[in-house]
């Protein structure tokens, strides 16, 4: 087991702990002085501090960027990208470094898909799956790859893209996913072999849609899932990101470039073609 791998348990285990003797103090006879209570959350905030400023390695960061095909087809726009800033989700953890969070931006129009929802300060509070174009929108395999690891059975919550909402996931259920594990913060997910140490992870992924389990072998462009709203999320999108290990409590980041789309900054639009049209065109 890596150090990464340990400090990443430690750190759920002192705010567990933490969670208890609070709880015991408040119901019960307290297990030890109310100063030494915090002990626990103060231990869980340095390590945590460890893991998100510790990046990738020194030979990493001046590896090139992996080169794979775009997870996705249609129009589409970054949330959070590495071109505009990395590591691109303000921390190192779970391998997340160059990591880009990317949203259904379709055309409106006669015919089209209806644009996607924007935040509101207060109402609604929350909005149906459905109502993001992301939501359902095929996600492709990025090369020829071993599926490692393929996660299912976690629910597609609501939104949250209002104020109090937000502020729910970030100061409640945010924390509460990260104590239980990686996986709760990720949600459903898909995590490929590329080979030459390097994985690719599809995390939210929409519960029931996945199109693979772990050992099948798929080639770039195939089919793997669906896009959901599972995990510790917002709003119904794919976050993606290559890192050096299967394991995202211990891997860290890889830079990655999409094949004729690069890496789009946020705010970008940037649109796939499906394959078959590419061939029409060719």
């Amino acid at each position: 087991m890596s150090v990464r791998k340990v400090m990443a348990v430690l750190h759920r285990m002192c705010w567990l702990l933490f969670g208890v003797l609070v709880l015991t103090g408040i119901f019960a006879e307290p297990l030890m002085p109310f100063g030494l209570t915090f002990v626990p959350a103060g231990a869980a905030v340095v390590i945590g501090l460890v893991l998100s400023f510790t990046g990738p390695k020194r030979t990493q960061k001046s590896r090139p960027a992996v080169e794979v095909e775009p997870p996705v087809t249609g129009r589409w726009s970054p949330l959070n990208s590495p071109a505009d800033k990395v590591p691109s989700h303000g921390t190192h953890a779970y391998g997340q470094t160059y990591a880009i969070d990317i949203v259904a931006e379709p055309e409106t129009g006669a015919g089209e898909s209806p644009a996607r929802p924007p935040f509101r300060l207060f109402w609604p509070l929350v909005r149906r799956n459905r109502d993001f174009p992301a939501f359902g929108a095929p996600l492709l395999a990025a090369a020829d790859a071993t599926v490692v690891r393929a996660s299912d059975g976690q629910r597609d919550h609501l939104s949250r893209n209002s104020l109090p909402a937000l502020l729910y996931l970030m100061l409640i259920e945010g924390d509460v996913r990260s104590i239980v594990g990686a996986h709760r913060i990720i949600g459903n997910h898909v995590i490929l072999d590329l080979g030459d140490g390097t994985f690719a992870l599809y995390a939210h992924l929409q519960r029931g849609s996945l199109q693979v389990k772990a050992g099948d072998t798929v080639r770039a462009g195939a089919p793997i899932a669906r896009v959901g709203n599972s995990g510790n999320t917002t709003e119904p999108h794919l976050h993606f990101q290559l890192m050096d290990g299967p394991d995202p409590d211990s891997a860290r980041g890889i830079p990655f470039t999409w094949r004729g789309v690069g890496v789009p900054a946020g705010g970008e639009t940037f649109t796939v073609e499906a394959a078959e049209e590419r061939v029409a065109q060719a």
